[in-house]
């Protein structure tokens, strides 16, 4: 606010109040903020008192009270306190009930996120070092026509983000469940290390194609022979491909 000698032009206090012009000359024609003086040339300036009396009602508007209710407010100064204490209650019920709305307006568009279809980058973010997108190209190109690949190409079409994320923990858990069973000294042909690799058939078959034991195996000695595979597993603990591979057989003979 200017000093107690300060005037100002309506264009002025239109700018300094972020109002328009139109509603100051409404203001006025009300008898709610009315200019207090003339300047020579005949125009209608505010002056300090007015100043304060119009920021007063720009105050209380956007509290959002009515010209009437802010007139009977100035007219009655001993009533403002007792107001603004009203209001002052109104406005925080009105913030539990934003902030409740944002909580809602959150877990919508959470609801709305887990729907989104993934793109590569949200891919490679997931599974880091796991998800090459050139090795996705080239098992397309080796097994593209085989009824494994289109059936796992026809369930994922549709996962969401939600869905990998929920993909990604599963297979941890089983890479968790090897690495355990590895370091606590378990011999392949374990029941620990067994029911890991049934764990890891079954895992693929609910999310991806149908897996019997004997295909499994197929997959157990890919996972040695292919270096990139070899070295996903071998980041997790040294030896745990070949474990895994080992697994793998010994449940597809428990299960022959």
């Amino acid at each position: 606010m200017q000093s107690a000698g300060a005037r100002m032009t309506v264009g002025q206090a239109s700018d300094l109040f972020g109002i328009t012009v139109r509603t100051l000359h409404h203001y006025d024609e009300i008898g709610l903020v009315v200019p207090g003086e003339r300047t020579a040339s005949g125009y209608r300036v505010y002056t300090y008192d007015d100043l304060v009396r119009l920021s007063t009602v720009v105050v209380y508007r956007r509290l959002g009270l009515s010209l009437e209710e802010i007139a009977q407010l100035l007219a009655d100064p001993g009533s403002v306190r007792e107001h603004l204490e009203r209001q002052r209650a109104t406005v925080m019920q009105r913030l539990d009930e934003l902030r409740e709305l944002v909580s809602a307006i959150d877990h919508a568009l959470e609801k709305d996120m887990s729907n989104e279809q993934m793109t590569t980058a949200d891919m490679k973010e997931l599974f880091g070092d796991g998800f090459q997108e050139e090795y996705q190209v080239e098992a397309q190109q080796r097994w593209g026509d085989t009824p494994q690949w289109k059936q796992s190409a026809q369930r994922t079409a549709n996962y969401t983000k939600a869905d990998w994320a929920a993909i990604k923990a599963e297979g941890d858990a089983i890479n968790d469940a090897f690495v355990a069973a590895l370091s606590s000294g378990e011999p392949a042909t374990s029941e620990a290390a067994m029911d890991a690799a049934e764990a890891h058939r079954a895992h693929i078959e609910q999310r991806f194609y149908d897996l019997d034991h004997e295909f499994h195996r197929n997959l157990g000695d890919l996972y040695v022979c292919d270096e990139r595979f070899t070295a996903t597993y071998e980041a997790l603990a040294p030896g745990l491909a070949q474990y895994v591979r080992d697994a793998i057989h010994a449940n597809a003979d428990r299960h022959a």
